[in-house]
């Protein structure tokens, strides 16, 4: 069977992720996201009302009309995880293909919301939930089958699909880092992976996120993140200003902790922002946390101001508002704070818990970098980088070439820098670029077998 992969988006950045595999005559997409620094840098652009060449000639979601080269028809479009470079292209690009979406249940509820919003294009395909573990078939040749392994990420819910063919499986292993003792959700799947790797025919391909690849050693659990967060929290509990926090609104397991720790310090919870209302009420309506007691929820921006002005009266002391805008997004609830256009007036001593780390890219950075220096003019102290990664550092990445043992192997998720750390490591395991490894770009195809 021929087996041949495009890799049509993330492999010259970050973000806006897409790659697609053909085995015979049968496709399979795996993500379709968003490069969000291509839209920031842009005043007030609304990707919901733009047209998806618009966007692409902007850089902001993959250029897919290289699928027009593959001979075959889609028979799946499937998003790992719910974060947008992985699911905001949905919307632009998903009606273009007579497929379904199929994703794990927390992941299709997103989708469905990105949808709902979309003001120019009607994406009618149907939208289906697997959980990890399940498998369907692709085509109708019943040789081809899809299967879900559980992973854990930065997000609830994450797996990473699996296309096992004739001629071996393919190992689609965007994004994931290797924790056991996750706050919310099983661990990683690591037998199955191991079996998937002994199986008859083995791996023919591994795709894998190379964000972390130059960092030594291990990423820390997200376990290991709550006791940091813990710690700090339990530092100011005898502060009797203003707390503010913020980090991912996807970050669920997150979000948990610092609705805890609140209430542990005295302080009621409040979650502003529109993505934090969006991701923690739908991962609540599904039951895949439940925050207990009194949370507040506010997206709209008048509705947040009035919390704020709440807050103002009871006493900022009573309150941890957890806020967007850890990246300092303009529009972001802690980036408005910061410029004094929100109610909430930030005094000398107040702290700021960033609980988050920088997204490796110069459009975060700079935007970071003002948001911070805008929150310290106004005599708010910051707390900084309370934080694990989502993605494999080195020895994650050891692993999972030692458990898979696959035939080829293509670097992505990062440009042709940030992927130069795992083709180092890669070559050390025995794999030889132009031969088994193969650094490729956006746009590209690779014939694994003719």
């Amino acid at each position: 069977m021929e087996i041949e992969i495009a890799t049509i988006g993330g492999y010259e950045e970050v973000g806006r992720q897409m790659t697609a595999v053909r085995a015979g005559e049968d496709i399979v997409i795996f993500d379709m996201g968003l490069n969000l620094s291509k839209v920031l840098i842009h005043d007030n652009v609304e990707t919901e009302k733009m047209h998806s060449l618009d966007l692409i000639d902007m850089g902001a979601i993959p250029d897919d009309r290289i699928m027009s080269d593959l001979e075959g028809d889609v028979q799946a479009i499937v998003p790992t995880h719910g974060h947008l470079d992985h699911i905001a292209a949905i919307p632009k690009l998903a009606h273009r293909y007579d497929a379904p979406v199929v994703g794990s249940p927390y992941t299709i509820e997103l989708v469905k919301q990105q949808i709902s919003d979309e003001g120019k294009f009607q994406v009618d395909n149907d939208l289906v939930k697997m959980e990890a573990g399940g498998t369907m078939a692709i085509g109708d040749s019943e040789q081809v089958e899809m299967e879900f392994v559980n992973v854990t990420h930065s997000i609830i819910d994450a797996i990473n699909p699996v296309l096992h063919t004739p001629e071996g499986a393919i190992v689609y292993g965007l994004d994931k880092r290797m924790d056991h003792t996750p706050v919310i959700g099983d661990p990683i799947d690591m037998d199955r992976f191991a079996e998937i790797g002994r199986q008859d025919g083995g791996v023919l391909c591994y795709i894998e996120d190379c964000t972390n690849a130059g960092r030594k050693g291990r990423t820390p659990s997200e376990s290991v993140a709550r006791k940091h967060l813990h710690d700090t929290l339990n530092s100011v509990e005898d502060y009797s200003g203003g707390i503010v926090a913020t980090t991912f609104s996807s970050h669920i397991a997150r979000v948990k902790s610092l609705v805890e720790f609140a209430r542990e310090i005295g302080r009621q919870p409040v979650l502003l922002g529109r993505s934090m209302e969006k991701y923690s009420g739908t991962a609540e309506r599904l039951d895949f946390v439940d925050f207990q007691g009194d949370v507040g929820m506010y997206g709209h921006r008048k509705s947040v101001d009035r919390a704020f002005k709440r807050i103002m009266k009871e006493g900022k002391g009573n309150f941890l508002p957890i806020v967007t805008g850890h990246q300092g997004e303009p529009r972001a609830m802690l980036t408005r704070m910061g410029r004094g256009e929100t109610p909430y007036e930030l005094e000398d001593g107040d702290k700021v818990v960033f609980s988050a780390g920088i997204i490796p890219e110069p459009t975060n950075e700079g935007q970071r970098y003002q948001s911070e220096q805008l929150l310290r003019m106004q005599g708010a102290r910051i707390f900084d980088d309370i934080h694990v990664s989502g993605h494999l550092r080195e020895e994650g990445h050891y692993e999972m070439l030692d458990t898979l043992q696959p035939q080829n192997v293509i670097p992505g998720h990062q440009d042709l820098k940030g992927r130069s750390p795992y083709v180092d490591l890669a070559k050390s395991q025995g794999y030889k670029l132009g031969r088994d490894l193969h650094v490729t770009q956006n746009g590209n195809t690779v014939q694994l077998v003719e």
